[in-house]
């Protein structure tokens, strides 16, 4: 599917700029867009480092079985594919919480750890699962809490109320995971879809990764590291830690308690809003002080695991950037050559017997290629129509609900040397086109 849409986007580029006279653009497009790939990839070095550092230190510890055993009924109704103790299950439900509290920074990290798991069960390197493509679409429709891009663009444009789109955007995202899921379910049933017949690998092929994660057994990857009870006085740290945060969390949720005033911002926020905002301030500084302490506690060496942890991540990424080039130029050349400028006048007519506005298309179609792109289209329509308008508060409520998953499906894949996309990519444009109809007419009955 990707190889399609790839050679489509290209050939597209160069049609329509050869039509319209911007094949310079295209030109530029392309060298813009493997300069971005790379660009990206060496800045999430750093972070994908730290992230796989203090995975490792959860998952040696044992943490990450116990939260994966926590929450089994839910994803083994999600993954059936996927042994309930494997390490991807924690993987995984540590990436939707970061994408739930809008932590991008950590959700990125964790995803590729995440696919790096779930490669070490796959019976056929190069093809993606199942699983994958579920994890995929739930990844590019999760669901948001809080889209706080979109409330700080409205706030800086001055709106009266930033946070009105909190309720639509969590409505909308829960349409788009909804339908993206059913979607990815239905898809893989489907004789076009379905996978072949696991084939062993030819590890003589440079296309093999032989990486120590992607070719560590299914077995031994269950079984959790041998670890020792924990003392007392860990026990009591932990517990003190733990205390802490939460009076922190109190602290900022209900501040008159404390006898603090609130900031300018935030006095016309609800609880719920304050309580998330919190949560995503507080959710990375516990998360880098209770892992840590968690694994000494259970008679790790925190230092040296870290350190193997964070040494993954330079592999990953440099399996990362000839996925990312080859993804970014295609998009970019497209965008160069005018492509959405074309889509969107051919189906506006299409459209206004809808009542869609025509000044949401160029915002609905950008989303699957380029976040960049769809974030200055985003604050183009706030500024000229006004941070309150509806029209303003709809496109904001879109940017909150959908995800570049063009972007999402070369990382991610790539990470693990993917070619064979399967179903993956049309679920997850399905939550996106759900997500962009589904925030219109929320937006409609509520704002």
């Amino acid at each position: 599917m990707l190889n399609y849409i790839w050679l489509a986007l290209v050939l597209l580029a160069v049609t329509i700029g050869g039509w319209t006279g911007r094949l310079q653009a295209v030109t530029d497009g392309a060298f813009d867009g493997a300069k971005t790939a790379v660009t990206i990839a060496l800045g999430l070095i750093g972070i994908m480092a730290m992230w796989l550092g203090l995975m490792r230190l959860a998952e040696r510890a044992g943490l990450i079985q116990r939260i994966a055993r926590a929450l089994r009924p839910i994803m083994r109704r999600l993954f059936p594919e996927v042994p309930p103790e494997h390490p991807a299950m924690g993987s995984m439900l540590m990436n939707m919480a970061a994408n739930m509290l809008g932590l991008g920074n950590a959700a990125t990290p964790l995803g590729l750890r995440a696919m790096q798991d779930l490669e070490t069960l796959n019976p056929h390197h190069g093809t993606a699962t199942n699983a994958m493509c579920t994890f995929l679409a739930v990844n590019t429709s999760s669901v948001q809490l809080i889209p706080t891009t979109a409330i700080a663009i409205l706030a800086a444009a001055g709106s009266a109320r930033p946070t009105a789109i909190v309720g639509t955007a969590l409505l909308a995202t829960l349409c788009a995971a909804t339908s993206a899921i059913v979607t990815v379910k239905l898809l893989e049933k489907l004789p076009f879809f379905r996978m072949r017949r696991p084939a062993r690998p030819d590890t003589s092929s440079p296309e093999v990764d032989a990486s120590p994660r992607a070719t560590v057994p299914a077995e031994e990857a269950v079984l959790p590291a041998t670890i020792a009870r924990p003392p007392v006085w860990a026990t009591a740290l932990l517990l003190i830690l733990t205390i802490f945060f939460v009076a922190l969390f109190l602290r900022m949720v209900f501040p008159v308690l404390f006898r603090i005033p609130l900031a300018p911002e935030a006095t016309d926020q609800s609880v719920f809003v304050r309580a998330v905002n919190a949560l995503s301030i507080l959710a990375i500084p516990f998360l880098l002080s209770f892992f840590p302490l968690y694994a000494l506690s259970r008679g790790l060496k925190v230092y040296d695991e870290f350190v193997e942890g964070a040494k993954e991540g330079f592999g990953v990424i440099l399996r990362i950037i000839p996925f990312l080039v080859t993804m970014l130029v295609a998009i970019n050349m497209f965008k160069g050559a005018g492509g959405i400028d074309l889509l969107t006048r051919a189906l506006a007519p299409v459209l206004a017997p809808l009542h869609f506005p025509p000044d949401l298309l160029p915002l609905a179609l950008m989303p699957p290629l380029s976040g960049g792109a769809t974030l200055a289209l985003l604050t183009d329509v706030v500024q000229r129509l006004g941070p309150d308008n509806i029209v303003s508060l709809m496109a904001a409520t879109i940017y909150g609900s959908t995800e570049t998953t063009f972007y999402v499906a070369a990382v991610y894949f790539g990470s693990v040397g993917v070619k064979q996309t399967r179903h993956a990519i049309p679920a997850g444009l399905v939550g996106d086109f759900v997500g962009v109809v589904a925030s219109v007419i929320i937006c409609r009955a509520v704002l």
